[in-house]
């Protein structure tokens, strides 16, 4: 009679290697931007469209920056098309691995915010505003929690605070002031989710402001007047 054996269990291990991060910019043909708009694209986007939904605020004096995820993959299976003929998206992060996957997209934008700023030849520093789109606004809440670049504004458009966002303080990731953006037949966030929201942050005493327009789950130009309107 052979002895039975216990299926060996694996063990998980990690190793740092280098990769090649890819944006897309808009704007800022004068060299010495005034304002730069890191813009962060939802799930199952890429940055070379998403930056186009910003081109209205695109000038001289503005420039934006639209970063990619580095998880791509196919947005439909190969029943569906050939490789060739099948869409791309990209993905910021999921569920599996996630707190490497969140260290590893911190370290990105950093580096981007350094390659970028350090650019601006202006001896005033350009005002920084983070855009996160969807899934792009937990990620761009955790680079704004977890980072150390200068951030003027946290703008979080059809997605809210990730739960994981540590509130306690009563104030916004690292006293950076929060704007919340959000469709009125946006099905993703919910009239009621928004209301749970704001009353959380006003019982926490965290200061934000609210933009509503009529639309869904998008990106729109109809936003942006009052977006840019003094807070």
């Amino acid at each position: 009679m052979t002895e039975s054996r216990t299926a060996p269990h694996p063990h998980s291990h990690h190793l740092r290697v280098q990769r090649t991060a890819r944006y897309f910019t808009l704007g800022g043909e004068s060299g010495a931007p005034k304002a730069i708009w890191f813009v962060l694209h939802g799930y199952g986007q890429l940055a070379g469209e998403f930056v186009r939904y910003f081109a209205d605020l695109a000038d001289a004096d503005t420039l934006i920056v639209a970063p990619e995820a580095m998880n791509r993959f196919y947005l439909v299976s190969v029943d569906k098309a050939p490789a060739r003929d099948r869409p791309v998206g990209a993905t910021w992060m999921t569920r599996e691995d996630r707190d490497s996957e969140i260290g590893d997209y911190v370290e990105y934008f950093e580096a981007l915010h350094d390659e970028i700023a350090g650019k601006n030849g202006s001896e005033a520093p350009a005002n920084i505003n983070v855009v996160g789109f969807s899934q792009g606004a937990a990620t761009a809440t955790r680079w704004v929690t977890h980072g150390k670049a200068r951030i003027d504004q946290l703008i979080l458009w059809g997605g809210l605070l990730p739960p994981d966002t540590d509130l306690r303080r009563g104030a916004a990731p690292r006293n950076v002031p929060l704007t919340l953006v959000v469709g009125s037949r946006d099905h993703y966030v919910t009239d009621d989710m928004v209301a749970g929201e704001k009353a959380r942050l006003d019982g926490l005493g965290v200061p934000h402001r609210l933009v509503r327009f009529d639309g869904g789950h998008v990106i729109s130009r109809s936003a942006f007047a009052e977006l840019l309107s003094p807070s």
